[in-house]
């Protein structure tokens, strides 16, 4: 099942474990796998044709990740996000990104934070039609590349831990006009204030954006707008 990797020998190929680990993942997160729904650890390695041991490790990391959640003597589960789940995720970002944030005022390109503004900007013409797509992916690449800009490798795992979890949620939640707007307006602040080189204030608009989209979370899921 490993694919090879073009290149020098010095180039890790994806193991096994890896592969199975991405692809069901990307079953949760894209509600393939529905929240509370059994995952059978034998059939999945039938449907890939690989032994128990690369299914236990990719088990291993979605149970890590809370994803998933073994039940003593009943089995493993996909799990049920919780208000404390969202609160969770939502702190350690916050904590993440606010440090990041810091960091990226400083060190990313004004060329980058410019195409940065203009793709949300895009994005949120799209909304106004109806098409959310463009606004996660603007979402997605500007927290990805605020932090990726700190040139800071453990920052940058740390908020790649939790991405699988916030990318659930988006297909989880129901995501309207108002939350995306909201969203956009503060990218907008953050990417204004980095380009101006004003660290206080792309921190403090990060933060205020992080909190809001835990509360705003937070209030869907209390609304069943979430269903889990």
């Amino acid at each position: 099942m490993t694919v090879p990797t073009p290149g020098k020998s010095s180039l890790v190929v994806e193991s096994i474990a890896d592969q199975l680990y991405r692809i069901l993942c990307e079953r949760i997160v894209t509600g393939v796998f529905e929240p509370g729904s059994r995952l059978d650890p034998q059939a999945v390695a039938d449907e890939f044709g690989v032994s128990r041991t690369p299914v236990r490790d990719a088990l291993a990391r979605l149970e890590h990740d809370q994803l998933i959640e073994t039940r003593p003597r009943s089995g493993t589960f996909v799990a049920r996000p919780g208000v404390r789940d969202v609160r969770e995720v939502c702190q350690l970002r916050k904590g993440i990104e606010w440090v990041a944030t810091g960091l990226a005022t400083s060190l990313m390109s004004a060329e980058l934070i410019a195409d940065l503004r203009a793709e949300a900007v895009e994005a949120e013409a799209a909304v106004d039609k109806g098409d959310f797509d463009p606004f996660f992916a603007s979402d997605f690449r500007i927290h990805r590349e605020i932090v990726a800009a700190t040139g800071n490798e453990r920052l940058v795992r740390a908020r790649g831990s939790v991405e699988p979890f916030v990318a659930w949620l988006r297909i989880l939640g129901a995501t309207g006009p108002h939350r995306a707007k909201g969203s956009t307006r503060r990218h907008l602040q953050i990417l204004d204030a980095m380009a101006a080189r004003d660290v206080a204030a792309a921190q403090d608009a990060a933060a205020v954006h992080l909190d809001e989209v835990e509360e705003w979370t937070v209030a869907d899921m209390d609304s069943n707008a979430i269903s889990t």
